[in-house]
């Protein structure tokens, strides 16, 4: 084949969308677009943004002499094995045909983004020496991925990513009784935000600010952010505890910051809560590809599902 070889990869998080043209077999990023998501205008508006960039990256894939084998669109929701989006936690897309809509620019694949980043970093970063590993994503939401021989693992309906979604126990920060909400809404990072928040005059507008007050001398912001991270450990701890994987790597706009009162209350969590001996030091890393492991893996399940052949002699096809 002439030309370049590239995929786009279409990264919807719950804050920015981050867009790009990707070549294979390198799996370097040859273009990068980032805008703001702001769900709140509503789902159509944020899919005609969508549309919009992979129109745009098209065209310019055409103007670098790349060969385009399609789009991949990757968002923060339950994704089926046919590709149909099936929850609306941040997008309302469950009955709009997104992937027939992206499929008229180019053949198109439309997954969960926590598989996408596993899939990149299984490919290229930091799960490339491991046949065993749990990604998990930490954001605006958490979630997780178990992947197996190169393969994300979906589930019998592709639900098998929702670790942050079930009753965890906790004390409340105001009168310490004891209380059961899912992680997502203590650890995530608008969870995060808005304990804090509520109990401190200063108000914080994100995670950033709230981390360096965390390692500076606020005593409130530093509690919030450790309990955060030992929260994430106990759900961690249990899932190495059934899955038994060869190492955990974290990813996500707030999973992937290896250092700081989060990352070791979260480390130091996970290995409480293991219950081999013989796992409990396991390797627990930062996801090498930061916040593009979406955006790569999104195009890597494009190229695997449309032109295996341009990808490097270790990727493995996804099996649905």
């Amino acid at each position: 084949m002439a030309g370049r070889q590239c995929c786009i990869g279409i990264d919807i998080g719950g804050t920015k969308i981050a867009a790009g043209i990707v070549e294979f077999p390198s799996g370097t990023i040859l273009k990068r677009v980032v805008i703001p998501t702001l769900p709140q205008r509503g789902s159509k508006a944020v899919l005609d943004d969508c549309l919009s960039l992979a129109r745009d990256l098209s065209n310019e894939a055409k103007q670098m002499t790349c060969h385009l084998h399609g789009i991949g669109v990757v968002v923060p929701e339950l994704v089926d094995l046919q590709g149909n989006v099936t929850s609306h936690y941040t997008l309302h897309w469950c009955d709009i045909p997104v992937q027939a809509l992206f499929s008229q620019i180019a053949p198109s694949v439309v997954e969960s983004d926590v598989r996408a980043g596993a899939v990149g970093e299984a490919l290229f970063g930091a799960g490339r020496d491991f046949r065993i590993f749990v990604y998990l994503t930490i954001g605006t939401g958490i979630s997780h991925t178990l992947m197996l021989d190169g393969k994300p693992f979906a589930g019998a309906r592709g639900n098998a990513l929702t670790c942050a979604s079930s009753p965890l126990t906790t004390i409340c920060d105001y009168c310490g009784r004891r209380l059961e909400p899912i992680l997502d809404y203590y650890a995530a990072g608008p969870a995060m935000l808005q304990r804090y928040n509520q109990k401190s005059p200063r108000k914080v507008l994100d995670t950033r600010e709230l981390f360096a007050l965390a390692e500076g001398e606020d005593p409130l912001a530093r509690e919030i952010v450790k309990s955060a991270g030992e929260a994430v450990g106990v759900t961690l701890g249990f899932l190495v505890n059934v899955l038994d994987p060869e190492a955990v790597i974290i990813g996500g706009g707030i999973g992937s910051h290896s250092k700081g009162v989060f990352w070791e209350s979260l480390v130091a969590s996970t290995r409480h809560h293991i219950w081999a001996d013989n796992a409990r030091d396991l390797p627990i890393i930062p996801a090498a590809l930061g916040p593009d492991s979406g955006l790569i893996g999104a195009a890597v399940m494009v190229a695997q599902r449309f032109a295996p052949n341009v990808l490097p002699a270790t990727s493995q096809p996804i099996h649905r």
